[in-house]
C-alpha cells in the first residue's frame, strides 16, 4: 500500500481529481479521520470535510506508480 496526503479544497479540485483517478484501473481510497471512501467516487468525496487535507491509499493497480505520480500531481501535498 503507498500513501500520499493530497489537497481537494475546491469542486474543481475534486472534479479534476475524480476524472484523472477514473481513468486507472486499481483499488483507491480517500481517508479523512475514521472515513475511508472510494476515491473514484465524487459523491463519496463530496461527504468528507475536504476543508482538511485527505489520504490517498493505493491499496492494488496494475498501473505504474510513476504513472499515477504523475497523474495526481497537482493534488499533492509537499
Amino acid at each position: 500500500m503507498k500513501t500520499y496526503r493530497l489537497n481537494l479544497n475546491s469542486i474543481e479540485r475534486v472534479k479534476g481529481f475524480v476524472s484523472a483517478i477514473g481513468n486507472m484501473e486499481g483499488y483507491f481510497d480517500l481517508v479523512s479521520g475514521r472515513y475511508v471512501v472510494d476515491a473514484k467516487s465524487i459523491m463519496g468525496i463530496f461527504s468528507m470535510d475536504l476543508a482538511k487535507e485527505v489520504e490517498l491509499r493505493i491499496l492494488e493497480t496494475n498501473e505504474k506508480i510513476s504513472e499515477i505520480e504523475k497523474t495526481i500531481e497537482p493534488y499533492l501535498i509537499r
